[in-house]
């Protein structure tokens, strides 16, 4: 049995102890203190007898009892902070979509990682440990990550069956669109190479990046192509192995403008697959233009439906967009204006053109311009039985979704600029940025804030790291849980 002994130091002071007796020789277990104060050896007899009443009365069992709750101030040392907090219930999160079930700890570790402090993956296995005290080793990474790729997927194939129990995901309705990221090198290969680029890095190589998202935004599926691929050629290919994987038999795609195109109206349509996608009005026929201009009434929110090889073509009329449309028409024709006043070799504006060495207004384009102003178009192959103009409008406006999904993806979870060579690095941190987009915008669905604000306020809720030096241990006290994180906590049906 454990007791409490004090003794006189030679100091002069007193010593608080615990001792016990074997074969009759008194032992001393542990060394609590010294003081010299009544109050200083109370306060060392209490924290000596919580210390006895944390630990078994069974000495071999002793080193392996949990630390005691009693900290003396001038006994303890403050370690720093953990977010642990913010690991629990990103875990929690990654549990409930059911990621949890590819069973890589490394690399969900990761993917909360690339949520709450984007890097590098080698630095961010040493976030882990500065945030979390979770140890993974670099050599783990290397040994393990090749083999990920393989997990692309079964990564969808779980996404979506969240998506079918959480926001009843049917298939009959999927937004598509592609982004660009770019590199930190001017290296091209088959991979990275030169092309359009979406954030203005067009000397730099990119590769392309196509995302499908429910209605709510929420995404489903991913596919890289190479920096150069056409923006346009890739709808098919994601669309049909969607398709192909889920066996879907009612499909409409909801895209940009820049896909649509004859060959895949075609292709569309052989393949059974619906599409609602913008129009460039700008680019079709001047017989079209003129019927479009001479049917649709000028007044807000009236519409048209005009059969065309493309499909069906909506054209809308907005007084708002009229207002923006001739605001932007008429600031380009006064450029055009001053160029041919001071003629420049190098310029090219919308409303010029050249007529041997002499810049002219083109007066045949302000005109077709004119009639275009505040209209709108859309094409669709699906009958107004089916599903009426508006609802078409409706439809293909709910594109910003994706756009926001691209916006957390680059800006949030940095996915660009990219910093790896090869394509199978490049492609695993498509993987684990996929990853951390679904999670990051189940959480924006469902509790209606930012990633940027979730991260915030969990970041409030720390566990501060205390040495007791009496007892040896470490020991955490968590800060009290906010209401607004009681709030969040509600919203995602988590524990709290």
């Amino acid at each position: 049995m454990l007791r409490i002994r004090v003794v006189k130091t030679a100091s002069g002071s007193r010593a608080v102890q615990i001792i016990y007796y074997q074969n009759r020789d008194r032992k001393i277990f542990k060394h609590i203190g010294s003081g010299s104060t009544d109050e200083q050896i109370q306060a060392l007899k209490l924290a000596a007898q919580d210390f006895i009443n944390q630990y078994s009365p069974t000495l071999p069992l002793f080193e392996d009892s949990k630390s005691d709750n009693l900290l003396l101030l001038n006994r303890s040392e403050f370690l720093g902070v953990y977010y642990t907090f913010f690991h629990e219930i990103t875990s929690a999160l990654i549990s409930k979509i059911g990621l949890n079930r590819i069973k890589k700890k490394l690399l969900l570790d990761l993917v909360i990682m690339r949520i709450l402090e984007p890097a590098s993956k080698l630095h961010s296995i040493e976030l882990l440990n500065i945030y979390f005290g979770l140890q993974h080793r670099r050599q783990s990474y290397y040994k393990y990550a090749p083999k990920w790729l393989d997990l692309k997927s079964k990564v969808e194939e779980i996404v979506v069956q969240f998506a079918e129990q959480k926001y009843a995901f049917n298939y009959d309705l999927l937004f598509y669109d592609v982004t660009t990221l770019y590199f930190e090198t001017f290296q091209e290969d088959e991979l990275r190479q030169n092309g359009f680029s979406k954030d203005n890095k067009s000397q730099q190589p990119q590769i392309l990046i196509g995302l499908m998202v429910n209605e709510e935004g929420f995404p489903v599926a991913y596919e890289v192509f190479s920096g150069s691929t056409f923006e346009g050629n890739t709808i098919l290919p994601v669309v049909k192995e969607f398709i192909k994987k889920h066996a879907v038999k009612e499909f409409t795609v909801v895209a940009d403008a820049a896909m649509i195109s004859a060959e895949n109206v075609r292709e569309l349509l052989k393949n059974d697959i619906s599409y609602i996608v913008g129009a460039r009005l700008g680019n079709i026929n001047a017989k079209l233009i003129e019927q479009i201009d001479k049917s649709l009434p000028r007044q807000d929110g009236e519409d048209i439906r005009i059969k065309t090889d493309n499909g069906f073509l909506i054209c809308s009329y907005s007084a708002a967009r009229y207002r923006k449309d001739k605001y932007e028409m008429d600031k380009q024709i006064e450029k055009a204006k001053a160029l041919i006043e001071r003629p420049s070799k190098n310029k090219k504006l919308k409303f010029t053109k050249s007529s041997g060495e002499k810049i002219e207004i083109n007066e045949a384009l302000i005109e077709k311009t004119k009639k275009l102003l505040g209209v709108k178009g859309y094409y669709t192959n699906l009958g107004e039985e089916v599903v009426n103009n508006k609802m078409v409008i409706e439809r293909y406006h709910e594109l910003y979704k994706i756009e926001q999904a691209f916006r957390i993806s680059k800006n949030d979870l940095q996915t660009r600029p990219i910093f790896h060579f090869k394509e199978q690095p490049i492609k695993l941190h498509i993987l684990i940025c996929f990853m951390a987009l679904v999670i990051s915008k189940h959480i924006e669905l469902d509790t209606r804030q930012s990633i940027r604000k979730f991260i915030i306020e969990c970041k409030k809720i720390t566990d501060a790291r205390i040495f007791n030096q009496i007892t040896g241990k470490e020991m955490r006290i968590r800060t009290k849980l906010t209401p607004e994180i009681v709030k969040i906590m509600q919203s995602l049906n988590l524990p709290h």
